[in-house]
């Protein structure tokens, strides 16, 4: 995986590999921080499955994922909609948990984002959430 290391151009996934979560070939594949592939949808499910308020961990190092990468052949494909919305999942979750410093602009444009994911974790009778993980979500949501 040697193109990885390269900061111009964006890597591409291995042909005779296939995403850990679907165990199918990679559609919209993206590189994690730490060198494994994933289908940007899958990737962005493992997210959303678990708490808002931090970064999801690798499904097969489990190493905490803080940046995602997407492939050339996904951001070629500019014109489906399908790929444009997972490219900005994408881009949202390297925005949060890129260590980059939010603006106040970003943290309002964000806001109902963290709504929703706090409704909806607050509500569903099936994801009993620690009191200590919907405190960070509410004050998240403040900040």
């Amino acid at each position: 995986m040697s193109s990885a290391s390269s900061s111009s151009a964006s890597p591409v996934p291995p042909e005779d590999d296939v995403c850990s979560v679907c165990h199918d070939r990679f559609r919209i594949p993206c590189q994690a921080n730490c060198s494994h592939w994933f289908c940007g949808e899958c990737i962005v499910r493992v997210w959303n499955h678990g708490p808002a308020v931090q970064p999801c961990k690798c499904p097969i190092c489990r190493r905490l994922i803080n940046l995602l990468v997407p492939a050339n052949v996904s951001i070629d494909n500019d014109d489906d909609p399908q790929i444009q919305h997972v490219l900005g999942e994408i881009q949202h979750y390297n925005r949060i948990f890129g260590g980059v410093p939010r603006s106040m602009t970003q943290r309002l444009q964000d806001l109902p984002f963290f709504i929703k994911r706090l409704f909806r974790e607050l509500m569903d009778p099936h994801r009993t959430l620690p009191l200590i993980f919907r405190a960070r979500m509410i004050i998240m949501v403040r900040c």
